[in-house]
């Protein structure tokens, strides 16, 4: 994992996963270096045991985040530790704060819509960004298992971005960057931050940064909507079981 050496002490293996746990700004440092960074919530780390393909990109990210507060929580119950949890959210607005990011045709967006894509532009420009078209990616359906896209490995090449942020999904993105990760003809930075620049853009609902600190993102999204968060929220549960298991060790 890039900068490892330099952090040792700031990882804990949990899942089977190396998870960074130092300082949120020290995390966007490392996530500047290049490779894949992920930042997996509960309802994709529940299902470590049945998903190979989530599984594989996990393992082959260089610098996973500790987004998720029900893992957290759980480690250091069962551990008696005092993990600290760095959220993808405050990694990409600490990472948007990086004046490398700024400079044109550097950051490039992989977005799920073109609602999504115009509020995220909106925002950037309010924040400082020139933005243009050529920017933004809109993903495609992309279904279950392995992910192939040419045509966006093609645009990304010949384009040669040093940062994308992918803004899809959870356990797709994640499969999304462990594909472009292997394929790429260069090392870019490949975010997978999901909702995160949606908070930020007024997409999805608003996250105070007191909220995110003390992990109550969650019940901000339930409340936002109930029929879509509820459902995948208590689904996340399933986490419980397989970290009293397997704490350690790789599911499956």
């Amino acid at each position: 994992m890039s900068g490892g050496a330099n952090f040792e002490r700031d990882f804990r293996v949990i899942l089977g996963i190396r998870f960074f746990t130092g300082q949120p700004d020290e995390a966007v440092q490392l996530g500047l270096r290049g490779g894949l960074v992920v930042a997996p919530a509960a309802p994709l780390l529940s299902m470590l045991a049945r998903d190979a393909a989530t599984r594989e990109a996990l393992l082959a990210s260089n610098l996973a985040l500790t987004d998720s507060g029900l893992m957290v929580l759980l480690w250091n119950l069962l551990k008696f530790d005092h993990t600290r949890r760095v959220s993808g959210y405050e990694y990409l607005m600490l990472l948007l704060q990086e004046p490398e990011l700024r400079k044109p045709g550097a950051l490039f967006w992989i977005m799920p819509d073109r609602t999504a894509q115009e509020m995220a532009a909106s925002w950037l420009v309010r924040a400082g960004f020139t933005v243009d078209e050529a920017d933004f990616y809109l993903a495609p359906h992309y279904g279950s298992g392995p992910i192939s896209d040419p045509a966006l490995l093609g645009l990304l090449n010949a384009r040669g971005s040093a940062h994308i942020v992918i803004a899809i999904g959870g356990g797709v993105q994640e499969r999304l960057g462990y594909y472009l990760k292997k394929n790429l003809a260069y090392f870019p930075g490949i975010h997978c931050t999901g909702a995160a620049i949606g908070f930020l853009s007024g997409n999805q609902v608003h996250i105070p940064k007191w909220a995110d600190r003390w992990m109550l993102g969650w019940l901000f999204r339930c409340i936002s909507a109930p029929r879509k968060f509820i459902p995948r929220y208590w689904r996340a549960l399933e986490l419980v079981p397989l970290m009293c298991k397997y704490r350690e060790r790789l599911p499956g």
